[in-house]
């Protein structure tokens, strides 16, 4: 028996369009689930390779995550949901979460729409016994000197990850997470395509090389699976070793 073998499984990956949610749906995907995924565009076609984005073989929905009506709203059709796997994310650079729209702004992706995402699909999860996995990142255990938003985001993100974990195991519902750390997107294009960060970024992971979506697709599939079936509420830290 194959336990990352996810064929017959349902899975929806919010922020799935690009980047490390788009890695996930596509690792899921390669296990055989059926994997539909969010993003903000109109349509699948207005995404490219480019940009880091593989939307081949995942059903497309659009959904702004800033927007609390819009998730009230979504209602994508879903004969049942194993795993829902919350992988959105905004930061502002140049200071701009320290105005309070932008920290609002970035509070309310990075975190309202979590637990919005979560409560919309409880029910679901909670009839197929199934696994909610909340992508935070490695900025929950250190100071991020310009992001005071993303920071607080993220570290709420995992004490959600530790909250509904307690609150839904009675329901059958395992909730866990991780924590990326610098990882080649086109969120953290502001580093990596900045020879002198990069090098100085990469002196400070063990690994010396860059996360790839990839890398934490692994951890997903880990989580969602039967191997993981006595491991609740924790977030696991992938990241090369950057913050030890």
């Amino acid at each position: 028996m194959n336990a990352l073998d996810f064929t017959g499984r349902s899975v929806l990956v919010v922020g799935g369009s690009s980047g490390i949610g788009n890695g996930i749906a596509q690792a899921f995907r390669a296990q055989g689930a059926q994997v539909n995924i969010c993003g903000t565009r109109a349509s699948a076609a207005d995404y490219s390779a480019e940009e880091g984005s593989d939307l081949q073989g995942l059903t497309y929905h659009q959904l702004d995550v800033s927007s609390p009506s819009a998730i009230e709203a979504f209602a994508p059709k879903l004969d049942r949901l194993d795993v829902l796997v919350l992988a959105q994310g905004a930061v502002l650079y140049r200071r701009g979460e320290f105005a309070m729209d932008g920290f609002r702004k970035v509070v309310e992706v990075n975190l309202m729409s979590l637990m919005a995402c979560a409560t919309k699909f409880h029910g679901a999860l909670r009839d197929a016994k199934g696994s909610l996995i909340i992508v935070s990142s490695t900025a929950a255990y250190h100071s991020t000197m310009g992001n005071p938003a993303y920071n607080a985001s993220k570290t709420g993100a995992v004490g959600l990850t530790r909250t509904l974990a307690e609150a839904w195991a009675e329901d059958g519902i395992r909730v866990n997470g991780i924590a990326p750390g610098l990882v080649d997107t086109k969120m953290t294009k502001v580093t990596t395509a900045n020879p002198q960060r990069l090098t100085g970024a990469l002196q400070r992971i063990p690994l010396r090389r860059l996360g790839t979506p990839q890398d934490m697709a692994g951890a997903a599939l880990f989580l969602a699976s039967p191997l993981a079936s006595y491991i609740v509420g924790q977030t696991i830290v992938v990241d090369g070793g950057l913050i030890l």
